[in-house]
């Protein structure tokens, strides 16, 4: 296993172990099931938290061609940062973005209204080069994307017009589930069949786009009908199940790619009835050792994890012990006496006895999108297996 020399000296308060081999592996294990589409590997929030140039490079060279991210400074981030040669697509526009530089970064923007073609156009006709648009539908998830009926109408023959004038290029056709992560859910269904007709009813009017596309992870995982032209592949690229009840990520052939650790600060003997962190929701039953972990809620650890976060240390699973802090918590180590700078792994893949980001979930009451998403930036990322 190849390290690189940020793995060897990196900081020892804690780290975010990212292995891009285990990305490539769940790219190309993505791809294989979807292997009529095309693969977007969305990294959007920094990858997940994993790092979005370093994911991105990794997933392109295990055979991704297209890139999204929520809003147009990522993307733009992204090109800048050199990343070419791929498509790449942004969804997440207010009044007034920047889409003169987007379209000069050959990047796909997103519509879902007509206030929004009619900045792109205008953008366009500025800078005397055609937009990349992808023209989004509202099947039923009622966030972003145009509703059916007349406002489709609407949209898609604007969007018509603007493109025979050379302004734009309607390059997608899209939408987004709603409950794809609950198999058998008849919005799933029912969305399917709408933008079916969504998409018909563009293209009859002559509309020819590059792609259609609606899958996300769980549709990717689960719901072959659905991929269209293109997959678009988010916290399943990073080896997490988008829903449990789907399936863990050795079900589907994914590994997580993030490990969360951290050096213990202090090891310390105390009796029985001391209490332990703010408001003392923990005193210890007896005579016992305490560890204090270096992380807290400013690093993205989520303080309704409290009293419940697993951690493991010296081979045991522990559990965090009262309130987490802002920098730091504790947990009981029931006696055991690591020395101090041993490692405590909140999270990982799993499969070395380490609790995974779904545990802490499980813990938080939350989703572990949330719980890898959140790792912020005092926590540097170190990653393994940089080169192919």
């Amino acid at each position: 296993m190849t390290e690189t020399t940020a793995l060897r000296t990196a900081p020892l308060r804690a780290r975010a172990e990212i292995d891009l081999a285990a990305l490539r592996a769940n790219v190309r294990t993505l791809r294989a099931l979807a292997p009529r589409a095309a693969l977007m590997a969305v990294v959007k929030s920094d990858a997940y938290g994993h790092g979005a140039q370093q994911c991105a490079r990794a997933a392109v060279e295990a055979g991704a061609t297209w890139l999204g991210t929520a809003t147009p400074e990522e993307a733009l981030v992204l090109r800048a940062a050199g990343l070419r040669g791929m498509r790449m697509m942004c969804w997440l526009w207010t009044p007034g973005g920047p889409w003169q530089e987007a379209i000069e970064a050959d990047i796909d923007v997103s519509v879902s209204g007509m206030w929004a073609l009619k900045e792109v156009t205008e953008a366009a006709r500025q800078i005397g080069a055609p937009a990349r648009v992808q023209l989004k539908a509202d099947t039923g998830l009622g966030r972003g994307g145009c509703q059916p009926g007349d406002d489709w109408a609407e949209l898609v023959r604007e969007a018509l017009k603007a493109e025979a004038d050379g302004l734009l290029r309607i390059t997608g056709l899209w939408s987004h589930f709603a409950c794809a992560d609950e198999p058998g859910h008849p919005s799933i269904a029912a969305q399917l069949s709408r933008f079916r007709e969504m998409v018909a009813y563009a293209e009859e009017r002559g509309a020819r786009p590059e792609v259609r596309h609606i899958a996300n992870s769980p549709a990717t995982l689960t719901l072959p009908e659905s991929h269209f032209d293109l997959v678009r592949t988010g916290i399943a690229t990073y080896g997490i199940s988008p829903s449990p009840e789907l399936g863990s990520p050795a079900d589907f052939g994914l590994r997580p790619v993030m490990t969360l650790s951290a050096s213990l600060a202090l090891v310390k003997h105390v009796p029985g009835g001391h209490g332990v962190s703010y408001g003392h929701r923990y005193v210890t039953p007896g005579e016992t050792t305490l560890g204090l972990v270096p992380l807290g809620y400013a690093d993205g650890i989520p303080r309704h994890a409290s009293g419940a976060g697993p951690v493991l240390v010296g081979g045991k699973w522990r559990t965090v012990a009262g309130r987490i802090a802002m920098d730091q918590f504790v947990v009981d180590l029931g006696g055991d006496e690591p020395d101090p700078g041993a490692q405590a792994v909140l999270f990982g893949p799993g499969d070395r006895g380490e609790p995974t980001a779904e545990d802490w979930a499980q813990a938080a009451g939350t989703i572990a999108y949330e719980i890898v998403t959140r790792i912020g930036t005092r926590v540097p990322r170190v990653y393994r297996n940089a080169s192919t």
